[in-house]
């Protein structure tokens, strides 16, 4: 059986139920095939650019991670510079954000060159390698240079916009050029897949070969749509754990004459925050019922505060949560409790089912988990209502949530209102078939399709033995 190969900016030990369902999923087919797991170790060294840094291993059971630092100059263009300052709001969409003049491009470059190097030194004949993510898209193109012949696959977690948002970026089409340097590209939803194969088509000419296959650039890759899920078993584990039953219980006491609201998101300009917040105002000015019945719990956790896009969008969530509580808070209600932190992730399915509603209301999101996570921690007795973005790549799949389009405030409110409203057997009608949709296509789904996918391509083309999961 071959050896699978995991390779992405940052790695976490399997081991580790806190590593979270995608880790433990790779772990799982690590586990089965003795793997590797190469990247990032999250540490920063004072070394000019260019020394040759060693790589670090260690054994997590059958599965060996290996690891390089980084130097902080490598780290602020390739990291900071290129992959958060140009490609993350390019790929969602905001073009007003990237900073395309600063000249990263070369340090990222140079740290796919390195991690290529460093990683073709570890690999065996029969590896398959999977690259994870928008850091890593020359990867592949960096091993094929180096003469590397082994199967490569890539998925991208985040979205990829359409051929023109894409064609702002400088160098453009070397990006792309790397991306179909790989056999295999996974992306999270149609969407996603329809905007790469109408760049290839209209920008590289590409041929459909049918059946996802494509012809260009002297290759040939296959690309489709993977959308990545939750472990729901594990969840509904740490469901029912001391830290989220104590959670729960405590939610249940305190808001006891009040319906709950929740948002969970990393602090980012991509969640749409501050859409979700002025939609909530519009909701307690429009219904005046929702006042001291409804509290919003909005957890904003802290996300590469050094930038200042996310100052900006701080100070604006600061400033329009003290507004809404201002203008409408009673000495015994708060509208919003906001918090700038993260919560324990064993705590969070306490939360999650304390609460009737949740807003997942992202200006664009590659998939967006938390959707699945709300679902999974509900009492199907008794269940909440799920508000999703229609920009969400979670929208394609949980059709039975309350779509919304989050730049729409008094369309979101009206939907909001329409959940806290809603009737116990069309909630748990539409619970049922979220459920039913999240347990089918589950974060171990998503990788054993992908895999045998990929592993199917290399054995109608090599004739060799493919991954068996």
């Amino acid at each position: 059986m071959s050896r699978l190969v995991v390779v992405s900016n940052r790695i976490a030990d399997p081991r580790k139920t806190a590593a979270g369902g995608l880790a433990v999923a790779l772990g799982e087919v690590l586990n089965n095939s003795g793997g590797l797991w190469f990247g990032w170790s999250g540490k920063l060294v004072d070394e000019p650019v260019g020394t040759d840094l060693p790589v670090h291993k260690q054994q997590a059971g059958p599965v060996t991670l290996a690891t390089m630092d980084l130097t902080r100059e490598d780290y602020e263009a390739y990291y900071v510079g290129y992959s958060n300052g140009v490609l993350w709001p390019v790929l969602h969409y905001r073009l007003d954000l990237a900073d395309f003049d600063a000249g990263y491009i070369e340090g990222y470059r140079r740290v796919n060159q390195t991690f290529a190097r460093k990683l073709m030194e570890l690999l065996r004949p029969d590896d398959i390698v999977w690259v994870q993510d928008y850091h890593l898209i020359p990867l592949a193109a960096e091993l094929r240079a180096l003469g590397c012949q082994q199967r490569i696959g890539f998925f991208l977690h985040i979205p990829l916009p359409p051929p023109l948002i894409f064609a702002a970026i400088p160098g453009h089409d070397w990006l792309m050029k790397g991306l179909c340097s790989y056999d295999l590209v996974g992306f999270q939803s149609r969407a996603d897949l329809d905007n790469f194969t109408r760049y290839i088509q209209d920008e590289a000419h590409a041929q459909d070969l049918g059946e996802g296959r494509w012809r260009v650039f002297n290759r040939t890759l296959q690309a489709g749509a993977f959308p990545i899920g939750i472990d729901v078993k594990e969840f509904e584990s740490l469901a029912a754990g001391a830290e989220s039953m104590d959670m729960f219980e405590r939610m249940r006491r305190e808001y006891s004459r009040r319906k709950l609201l929740v948002g969970v998101d990393r602090l980012d300009y991509s969640k749409g925050l501050p859409q979700r917040l002025r939609a909530f105002r519009e909701l307690l000015a429009k219904y005046p019922e929702s006042r001291k019945s409804a509290t919003l719990i909005q957890i904003a956790s802290p996300s590469r505060e050094d930038v200042s896009a996310y100052t900006d969008i701080l100070h604006e969530l600061e400033s329009l949560c003290g507004s809404i509580n201002g203008n409408y808070g009673e000495l015994d209600w708060m509208p919003v409790r906001y918090m700038h932190r993260t919560v324990a992730r064993a705590r969070l399915p306490g939360l999650y089912r304390a609460s009737r509603v949740a807003l997942v209301t992202p200006l664009r999101d590659g998939m967006n988990l938390v959707a699945k996570e709300y679902i999974a921690a509900q009492d199907p007795d008794d269940p909440g209502v799920l508000v999703l973005s229609r920009f969400a790549g979670a929208a394609e799949q949980l059709k039975e949530a309350l779509l919304v389009n989050p730049y729409d405030t008094a369309g979101t409110a009206e939907a909001i209102h329409v959940a806290l409203e809603m009737p116990l057997e069309e909630r748990q009608q539409r619970h049922q078939a979220l459920l039913a949709t999240i347990r089918k296509a589950d974060v171990h789904w998503w990788c054993d399709s992908y895999l045998h996918l990929l592993g199917q391509a290399e054995a109608e083309e090599s004739g060799t033995p493919w991954l068996r999961l």
